[in-house]
């Protein structure tokens, strides 16, 4: 488990995927988020668009 993560909880909307897309340039590995929060989609469609994005090796 990384010791630094990206906490999800009460981002506010159109605001949490900008921040998981910065978390992630910054080398980021551990984005905290639960269903319950309410801003898994927004999370989803940052990190899938880092992954779509990503270098193929």
């Amino acid at each position: 488990m990384p010791m630094l993560g990206l906490g999800t909880w009460n981002a506010p909307p159109g605001e949490v995927g900008a921040a998981v897309t910065a978390a992630l340039g910054l080398g980021y590995c551990h984005i905290d988020s639960a269903a319950i929060y309410g801003n898994e989609a927004e999370i989803g469609e940052a990190l899938f668009a880092a992954i779509r994005s990503a270098p193929v090796w």
